[in-house]
């Protein structure tokens, strides 16, 4: 099985606003960057989007490290969405829950991928080369996104 590092990020400018979403993935010596965004969306959306593009990309089960600087989608996807399920996608306040749509989306790609991943959550803008990295990409979707329109 192939070892690979993911950094992922997510940006908005506004929230909601112009956002986008930015992957770094490597594997030995190759590297891989990811970027895209949405004229109108928010960090959360962008910081899941970010994980479910990075994973996507990868052809095989691997063994992945994920950093990311969203305790958001690191908490969502090892501890909450048990509950979440088991509740109907309701949140502990009763309220549903946002971003169903792709959380139902990483929770698929999780459960049917047979990748091994282990989560690492890294402060932001606090000198992570892959983090910073990630976080540049997302900022290019941004431009990018407004270009489009």
């Amino acid at each position: 099985m192939k070892k690979i590092t993911i950094y992922t990020d997510g940006a908005c400018k506004g929230n909601p606003g112009p956002g986008g979403w930015g992957a770094l993935l490597e594997y030995n010596t190759q590297v891989k960057e990811l970027c895209g965004g949405e004229l109108s969306t928010t960090n959360n959306r962008m910081e899941l989007t970010a994980v479910i593009e990075a994973l996507q990309a990868l052809s095989e089960p691997c063994e992945i490290d994920l950093y990311l600087d969203s305790q958001y989608v690191r908490m969502g996807i090892t501890e909450w969405i048990t509950g979440w399920k088991k509740k109907n996608w309701q949140s502990s306040t009763g309220k549903s829950v946002k971003n169903r749509d792709l959380w139902e989306q990483l929770d698929a790609i999780v459960q049917t991928s047979n990748h091994k991943l282990t989560w690492f959550w890294v402060k932001g803008h606090a000198g992570n080369v892959g983090n910073e990295r990630a976080d540049a990409l997302a900022n290019q979707g941004i431009e990018a996104a407004k270009l489009k329109n």
